[in-house]
C-alpha cells in the first residue's frame, strides 16, 4: 500500500519529480500492468514497490511493515524473502548451467523450491543443463524467471520483461510470467510502455509524469497468445 508516494531527484539545482504522490494499494494474486511512457516513472515506481530505492516522502507498506524509514538491513531481508525481480536483460552468469544459476537463489532462500521444479514451471525441464550461451534469448529470459520465483516471493515485478526480444520470443516469456501468477498465486507487477499488454491483466495502472492517469479493470483476463500482437 503506498500512500502520498514522491520521489525527487536532484542534479545541480534542477530538481526532477519521478514520482509525485502516487496513491496505490496491490492485493494477493493480482497480475497488474503497469504501463506509460519512458520517463513516466514506472521503474522509479517499482524501484521503491521493490525496496531497491526508498520514496523522498508519502507512505509504503507491507504486510502491516512500514518500509518508507527503514534501514538497509531491513530492505535486504524485504528483497530476499518476499520479492522476485526480473529484468529486461537476463543477467545469467554464463559459466553456470541453467539449472545451477536457479540454484544461487536457492541457497539463500528460507523455503525454496527445488530448481528442477522452477525451470518446470517455466517449460524448460529440458534445457536444465544448458549454458545461457545454448539458450535462446527468450530462454535465457525464462531461466531468470525460474530464478526469480525459485525462492517462493509473494511479489514478482517484471520491468519491461519483453523489451529485449521479439514479438514471437516474448510471448513465450509473458506466458511463463502468466503461468507463476496462476499456478502459485504470486502478486505480479509488469512494467511496460506496450498497450497490447494491457488486456492480460486484472487491472492496468497507467502512469504519466509520475503520476497515476487512469486504473483500468478488466473484467477478464485475455491468455497472451489471444492479444494482437
Amino acid at each position: 500500500m503506498g500512500r502520498g508516494l514522491t520521489k525527487v531527484y536532484t542534479s545541480g539545482e534542477v530538481e526532477v519529480r519521478a514520482l509525485d504522490g502516487v496513491d496505490l494499494d496491490l492485493h494477493v494474486g493480482e497480475l497488474i500492468v503497469l504501463l506509460g511512457a519512458s520517463g513516466s516513472g514506472k521503474s522509479t515506481l517499482l524501484n521503491n514497490l521493490g525496496g531497491l530505492d526508498v520514496p523522498s516522502s508519502g507512505t509504503l507498506r507491507y504486510r502491516g511493515r512500514d518500509l518508507t524509514g527503514a534501514d538497509e538491513k531491513t530492505l535486504t531481508a524485504f528483497r530476499r524473502d518476499a520479492v522476485g525481480f526480473v529484468f529486461q536483460f537476463y543477467n545469467l552468469i554464463p559459466s553456470l548451467t541453467a539449472r545451477e544459476n536457479v540454484a544461487l537463489i536457492t541457497e539463500i532462500s528460507p523455503d525454496p523450491m527445488p530448481p528442477e521444479e522452477a525451470l518446470r514451471l517455466v517449460d524448460l525441464g529440458d534445457r536444465m543443463d544448458h549454458f545461457p550461451s545454448q539458450m535462446s534469448g527468450g530462454q535465457q529470459q525464462r531461466v531468470a524467471i525460474a530464478r526469480a520465483i525459485a525462492k517462493r516471493p509473494e511479489v514478482l515485478l517484471c520491468d519491461e520483461p519483453t523489451g529485449a526480444l521479439d514479438v514471437k520470443t516474448g510471448i513465450t516469456v509473458l506466458e511463463a510470467i502468466e503461468k507463476v501468477n496462476r499456478d502459485l498465486g504470486t502478486l505480479t507487477v509488469i512494467i511496460t510502455h506496450n498497450a497490447v499488454m494491457a488486456e492480460m491483466a486484472d487491472r492496468v495502472i497507467h502512469l504519466s509524469d509520475g503520476k497515476i492517469s487512469k486504473i483500468e479493470r478488466n473484467s477478464t483476463r485475455r491468455p497472451v497468445r489471444s492479444l494482437e500482437w
